[in-house]
């Protein structure tokens, strides 16, 4: 935990020199340049930033440092108990820089599935050149090699929730940082850092943005690893735009409250769909059984607000569902204000091939739901309207056979 609660941290985190400013609300700074002062400290403050460190006098250029978006990441790391943050352009951009620092460490990296399908699909193109071993939660210690720079898990992970013991995978990593994608549980119900983890990692599109407005990705970790970030963040050009590091910071103010006002929706929508007629299967950390290592209050401090479910029927009732939904809105990405769904295998899992997919469980018959913040009886009326559409779907066959 940070020193402050979190809900706290969330409101004052990143506004320590607003009095000495005279503001109340975050200053936006739109430069590109900055006009440069004296040279000899312009130079010092470029080597800076070239070597990974923030300016001591000025950000000289857009693409080397913002005081908007150093806001933001001295929010964050404050809120993950971390030695700093680095900001990107979007979380796939923040996966690339946390795999290029880990391939110039060493050239093996283990994975963990389910993982976010961009990140699976980007692991396996073998574009960054890593070798990429794929492991089983209990067997990263046996996937371990000499060369191996970075073990990647997602919990919960994306999109069947499985949580995964970060403490134990850090054990078994012994010597090897371990990233932890925490775009579903937020700092909010996951610190992954105090129980050993390297680096946290998140879409700042889902969750910490909350309203569906802003794309950035975000890693928080030590400052070894957040110079080295920094490093290919100047070099790739990767950045994240200062009007949307003034939209993360000012989302994290509401983010404990957006979290647990979802969460405390999907308890209730999940229960719901365990016992509607049309749904074979929940995937929901707070259902009895779902967690059977006790992670939720070990680790997590409640399930989330992610569900997944599998629509008796296939993928035409799920398309069903899609289809006659009228206030949930059919589209990917998670953590906004209002409820999406969508269908992985079909959209943010298709990537990462067939074979991969059914392994993991992904059926045609699955969609994700992420629980806004609509009263949850009008979330289930619309889903019960499109389940009821769904097992129309479901039983044309049968009936047209007869």
């Amino acid at each position: 935990m940070t020193a402050k609660s979190i809900d706290t941290a969330g409101v004052h985190a990143g506004r320590e020199e607003f009095r000495q400013l005279g503001v109340h609300a975050a200053p936006l700074d739109l430069s590109t340049t900055y006009p440069i002062g004296e040279l000899s400290e312009a130079i010092s403050d470029l080597d800076a930033m070239i070597a990974g460190h923030r300016p001591e006098h000025n950000a000289i250029y857009a693409r080397l440092a913002n005081p908007t978006v150093d806001r933001f990441e001295h929010a964050l790391a404050e809120l993950e108990g971390a030695d700093d943050a680095v900001a990107f352009g979007s979380g796939m951009a923040a996966i690339a820089a946390a795999l290029l620092v880990a391939r110039q460490r060493g050239s093996h990296v283990v994975a963990v599935r389910p993982l976010y399908g961009g990140t699976d699909h980007l692991l396996e193109s073998r574009l960054l050149s890593l070798d990429v071993t794929w492991a089983t939660p209990d067997g990263v210690a046996r996937a371990i090699r000499p060369e191996t720079s970075l073990v990647v898990i997602e919990t919960p992970g994306n999109p069947t929730l499985v949580l995964v013991d970060i403490a134990d995978v850090v054990r078994q990593a012994g010597r090897v940082p371990v990233l932890v994608d925490s775009t579903f549980a937020t700092p909010v119900l996951q610190q992954p850092l105090a129980l050993g983890a390297t680096l946290s990692l998140h879409s700042g599109t889902k969750y910490l943005g909350g309203h569906g407005d802003v794309m950035a990705g975000v890693v928080a970790t030590n400052d070894d690893w957040a110079g080295a970030l920094r490093q290919v963040r100047i070099l790739t050009g990767g950045v994240l735009h200062p009007m949307g590091a003034y939209m993360l910071h000012r989302g994290l103010q509401t983010l404990g409250v957006r979290v647990r006002a979802a969460q405390a929706g999907a308890i209730e929508i999940a229960q719901r769909l365990t016992d509607s007629p049309a749904v074979e299967r929940v995937y929901f950390p707070g259902l009895p059984g779902a967690d059977p290592t006790g992670l939720i209050g070990r680790q997590m401090r409640g399930p989330g607000a992610m569900i997944s479910f599998e629509v008796a029927g296939g993928f035409d009732a799920a398309a069903a569902v899609l289809r006659a939904v009228r206030m949930i809105t059919p589209a990917v990405s998670l953590g906004s204000t209002d409820s999406l769904i969508q269908h992985p295998a079909g959209l943010t899992h298709r990537v990462i091939g067939e074979a991969a997919r059914e392994d993991e469980g992904l059926s045609p018959g699955m969609l994700r739901l992420s629980v806004g913040l609509e009263a949850p009886a009008d979330i289930w009326a619309d889903l019960e309207r499109a389940l009821a559409a769904a097992q129309a779907v479901h039983a044309e066959p049968a009936y047209a056979m007869a």
